[in-house]
């Protein structure tokens, strides 16, 4: 009997040490070729997300390692991925690098991938409901034929500046940013100085501090802001209405709206060869503003990070990322966010 027992002990550890093999070389054999991908990293949320995003499907849809990441500014990160120390560079904004940006394309020491999103945007805003009202909170329009900035003059008593109570108060962004001196030339240019202070915040977190604390209570707010990002995800402004972008004017005085940037998805063109299935992947993809505002507010009212913001994005977006992959890599990782 007692031989028996360790027989048959005997057989099922042989069986277990069998299928563990097995599975390490089913595992092997879908990653076997394959190196992590080096993804860029700049700092600020929504190209974390992009990462994230990205990171799960070549993960589990393509059978890759799992990603790493590549940090720095984002002048450093675009010279690494056109010297091949980064893969992927996936939220590139294109104006902010000027002729460096087309050399390198025009080079080949980076290819872009696609535009994922353009619809970016800057300027003066207004939470909605001082020009439309809030039944549900209660609240009603006080600037409701405030459209763009011009209508300022008329309501400044409505933004009144509690250090200066003479004048409203334009909430500016933070010295030393390029956008806070193009926002006080604005002042001048719209002859807004005689109604409104330019009140510069002294960091990110004043800026839109100052914007929740006014929304939560239901109170007048006007100021510089920037999209995409969770507040305005989370709060619903309004730009104000500026004359369309033109370079002239833009070059002479500031005198109408930021314009758009470009922001691309660009990759080292090792890319080509070493992985042409996940820049595929990378011509596809392509999110809006909204989208991405939106995903970030979900990231800051559930405390999460960007891992969980992409599975977020992944189970609640499907129809939209679905269309990005073959149908066989849209399985896989589905499969995986069960």
């Amino acid at each position: 009997m007692f031989t028996t027992r360790n027989m048959t002990i005997k057989i099922l550890l042989s069986v277990m040490a069998i299928l563990m093999l097995l599975s390490l070389s089913l595992t092997g054999c879908a990653t076997e070729g394959k190196q992590p991908l080096k993804f860029a990293d700049a700092g600020w949320d929504s190209i974390q997300v992009h990462n994230a995003i990205v990171g799960f499907i070549v993960e589990n849809g393509y059978d890759y390692p799992p990603y790493e990441i590549a940090p720095g500014s984002s002048q450093v990160v675009l010279v690494a991925t056109a010297e091949g120390d980064i893969d992927i560079f996936l939220e590139c904004w294109t104006e902010n690098y000027g002729d460096t940006y087309t050399d390198y394309i025009d080079s080949g020491e980076v290819v872009e991938t696609n535009l994922v999103f353009d619809d970016n945007y800057q300027g003066w805003l207004v939470p909605t409901y001082m020009i439309e009202g809030d039944a549900e909170r209660g609240i009603e329009a006080t600037a409701p034929g405030l459209k763009s900035v011009s209508d300022l003059p008329e309501y400044w008593e409505l933004f009144k500046d509690p250090e200066g109570p003479s004048k409203g108060r334009f909430h500016n962004s933070i010295p030393g940013w390029l956008c806070t001196e193009h926002n006080s030339i604005k002042v001048e240019t719209y002859g807004l100085d005689e109604y409104y202070n330019d009140f510069l915040t002294g960091s990110d977190a004043a800026l839109s501090g100052s914007m929740v604390a006014a929304y939560e209570k239901g109170e007048a707010w006007l100021g510089y802001y920037w999209a995409p990002t969770w507040l305005l995800g989370k709060y619903d402004m309004t730009l104000l209405e500026e004359a369309p972008y033109d370079q002239e004017v833009w070059d002479r005085d500031r005198g109408c709206e930021y314009m758009s940037v470009a922001c691309t998805s660009v990759v080292h063109p090792s890319m080509l060869e070493k992985a042409p299935e996940i820049v595929e992947l990378l011509n596809n993809y392509a999110l809006s503003t909204s989208d991405i505002n939106s995903i970030l507010a979900y990231m800051r009212d559930s405390d999460s990070d960007a891992s969980g913001a992409a599975i977020y994005f992944l189970k609640e977006y499907e129809s939209m990322w679905t269309k990005w992959v073959p149908a066989d890599v849209a399985s896989k990782v589905k499969e995986a966010l069960v």
